[in-house]
């Protein structure tokens, strides 16, 4: 390709209108008298789903053959940034093998309720944590020429009428919850697509916000990528454009097209900004068809790889007297009852779907490790729709009842977790409930594999199990995992990333899951998953962060220094168990002084361990002053206030090993005051406080009432603007001049310092 300043040069403003819409379904738009190609793109958060013919969406059928991974919620259960990039790299290979220059993902909305329709498809209810894993998966995949697409930009965190529905958001809690991994990946590996959500944001639509693609995106972040729309998320082509939208999808949107040329003869709309436009989208096709592609490995087994991901992804709930790992050798009969142990559901339905190349079976892969050792018998248990089969059930019991142990499985249908549609629960369907209850009745060996792309209420059932392994939705290579796992040859190491409550009640965001006449008020504030149930101190089932392994770890030497304005922190973790394992060292701030309401604890670092028994390894962390700030809508920035903070190490959020009590300085902030300043602000900087004492020692000569700023006086009108102290008692005092004159007055002399 010639160069974009030569392209733009030669393009007639009708060309640079086309190609700010794509050509169908899946392509951009190519002129072969410039030497532009058209290039590809496709769904691909857990796989490539790419379609059979780039003029159909192809949701509803099957695509041509992709590896399936394991989904979002899933593989950010690995808390694995060294897998990510590794799934990132051979998506990108497989990509390439493909011919797709554009991957769609990954998605990194927050798990704001845990009815999200799509959240299968998102790492983590904390903004850290999904920071973290989408950099690494980014960096990975465009090491290969592959574009990324960070989606769904911002405030998608519903499928209800996600289509008509504003997310109305407060500035600090967008910024700090809902924005926080968009901006660490922007920085961090510099995705080269971002895509706008579905929803309005604060009244706007995301694909015309401009405080969100241009105040935010492009000149606060410094972001100069191609910004796309999802499919048939513009409204108004031409805001959109001026906001920071430059490719529209599906095209070829001819009469967006003619509606962009006609803005610009008729002086609506600078033609400027239609180069910009036209120019990152060309800047995208260079670096998607002449990539500058890092060496990867010769050959990559996609499979393996499928089971690898999977494997870190399970998390381990519930060991009661170590019923697991299972040893062939102790067991003459198991019986493994539910269609999930034949039939898997390996990822969640709609545009993320996956056609698979292959689909390993838990039952196959745990037949193929007892071999002929162990007498394995299976039922069904539960019948393909909601219905309640008791002649299944006792089936089921009298299976279990003949059987050393049972390995249930079980989870949420296909039907249930799918993008266009919410969750209406968090629970087992019911006859599943029943099929545990029964089973565990007559056979007290039981293991329960769930499987669901979101959290699940366990409280009807948990109880009566000793043993609960949560398989998520983890790909095609799920069958071997689980069944690897099962019998140890795999230790498990997923921790959760996101809380599992006791009951859906317990979610911060139950009273106002769904918005009314098109708005959904995001209330709970910075307040979701870990960081609502530390404040409110209720106990979930199981916490963010948690997950079990087969052995042990033991934390100590926690140390904190602050050194040029951060903080380097190291600790030993040592496998104290007998069996080699991972464990995710978890790193959590709490500020002790911060005059802003902030959570108990914030996620700032972690790190996923590999330990040989009685090894020992020391982690060293670098946490940066944003790591300690808070996003200030006084002053609109980030703010980390000087001031005692708690590094507290965990092996999950509720399981803190060390904790460390140490002084940050980061200087301090520039004061300022305006006409209704409290008493508080005031006094709590010593040029001001004496500035105020002389304004009352003159208003103290023409009063009755005396005012002096002791205690008494401060506890009871600390919160009252000095403008109204005046008011209130220096009445006769106020004759020549006003209280405004008199704070005019006090800021000026403030600010001559």
């Amino acid at each position: 390709m010639k160069s974009t300043q030569e392209l733009l040069a030669s393009m007639t403003l009708e060309e640079k209108a086309a190609i700010c819409a794509g050509l169908n379904m899946w392509m951009t738009k190519g002129f072969d008298h410039h030497g532009i190609p058209a290039i590809h793109m496709y769904d691909g958060t857990n796989g490539i789903r790419k379609t059979n013919s780039d003029e159909e969406m192809g949701v509803t059928g099957k695509n041509i053959p992709a590896t399936c991974y394991p989904t979002g919620s899933a593989i950010g259960s690995s808390w694995n940034t060294d897998l990510l990039h590794e799934l990132g790299v051979a998506l990108g290979v497989e990509g390439r093998e493909m011919g797709v220059e554009l991957l769609l993902g990954p998605g990194i909305n927050m798990k704001r309720t845990p009815l999200g329709g799509r959240n299968f498809e998102y790492y983590s209810e904390d903004p850290f944590l999904t920071g973290e894993l989408g950099a690494a998966f980014v960096n990975g995949l465009q090491s290969q020429g592959v574009g990324a697409s960070v989606k769904h930009f911002a405030g998608n965190n519903q499928e209800f009428e996600k289509l008509v529905t504003s997310s109305e958001v407060d500035e600090r809690t967008l910024r700090e919850i809902y924005l926080s991994a968009f901006e660490r990946i922007v920085k961090k590996a510099n995705p080269w697509t971002i895509m706008c959500s579905y929803n309005l944001l604060n009244g706007s639509y995301t694909s015309e916000n401009e405080h969100l693609l241009n105040d935010i995106l492009r000149e606060e972040w410094g972001y100069d990528g191609v910004v796309i729309s999802d499919w048939t998320a513009v409204n108004d082509r031409i805001r959109g454009l001026a906001a920071g939208l430059d490719l529209e999808m599906p095209g070829p949107a001819y009469y967006n097209t003619k509606a962009i040329v006609q803005a610009v003869q008729e002086g609506k709309l600078d033609k400027s900004i239609v180069d910009k436009a036209a120019a990152r989208i060309l800047e995208l096709v260079r670096k998607t068809t002449e990539p500058q592609v890092e060496a990867a490995a010769s050959s990559i087994d996609y499979h393996e790889l499928a089971r690898k991901a999977a494997a870190e992804s399970i998390v381990l709930l519930k060991n009661d007297n170590r019923i697991l790992p299972l040893d062939p050798a102790k067991i003459s009969k198991m019986a493994v009852i539910g269609k999930f142990a034949k039939q898997p559901r390996i990822q969640g339905a709609g545009s993320a779907n996956v056609t698979p190349t292959r689909v390993d079976i838990a039952w196959d892969e745990m037949k193929s490790i007892v071999s002929d050792k162990v007498d394995m018998i299976y039922a069904e248990g539960y019948p393909q729709d909601d219905s309640v089969d008791e002649q299944m059930i006792q089936e089921s019991v009298e299976l279990a009842a003949s059987a050393d142990v049972v390995v249930l499985f079980v989870g949420q249908p296909e039907y249930v977790e799918s993008e266009m549609h919410d969750l209406e629960t968090i629970e087992l369907p019911l006859h599943q409930q029943k099929l545990i209850k029964a089973v565990t009745e007559v056979q007290s060996h039981c293991i329960v594999v769930t499987s669901s792309g979101s959290a699940l209420a366990m409280h009807p059932w948990v109880q009566y199990v000793p043993g609960v392994l949560h398989s998520w939705l983890t790909g095609q290579g799920s069958g071997r995992a689980i069944a690897d796992i099962l019998f140890g040859r795999v230790n498990p190491s997923g921790k959760l990333s996101e809380t599992f409550p006791v009951k859906l009640s317990d979610n911060p965001s139950h009273m106002r899951i769904r918005g009314e006449n098109g708005k959904l008020y995001y209330r709970e504030g910075l307040f979701i998953g870990y960081r609502y149930y530390d404040r409110k101190e209720l106990a979930p089932q199981f916490p963010f962060g948690y997950g079990l392994s087969y052995t042990t770890f033991a934390y100590s030497d926690l140390k904190a220094v602050q050194e040029d304005g951060k903080m380097n922190v190291t600790l030993t973790v040592e496998n104290t168990g007998p069996m080699s394992g991972k464990e995710v060292v978890q790193l959590y701030v709490h500020d002790e002084e911060c005059k802003w309401i902030r959570p108990q604890k914030e996620l700032k670092a972690f790190a996923k361990v590999a330990l040989a028994p009685s090894e020992k390894q020391q982690v060293t962390f670098m946490l940066e002053e944003r790591d300690f700030a808070y996003y200030n809508t006084k002053y609109n920035k980030w703010v980390a206030e000087t001031g005692y903070f708690q590094i507290a190490a965990g092996s999950s959020s509720r399981d803190i090993r060390l904790r460390e009590r140490i002084y940050c300085d980061f200087g301090q902030e520039p004061v300022s005051f305006h006409k209704f300043s409290l008493v508080n602000d005031w006094i709590s900087e010593p040029r001001a406080r004496a500035i105020f004492e002389n304004c009352l020692a003159e208003m103290n000569k023409h009063v009755a009432e005396q005012v002096v700023l002791d205690d008494v006086f401060i506890g009871f009108w600390g919160d009252f603007p000095v403008i109204k102290v005046f008011q209130m008692f220096g009445q006769t005092w106020l004759v020549d001049r006003s209280s405004d004159d008199v704070i005019k007055e006090m800021i000026a002399e403030f600010e001559r310092k």
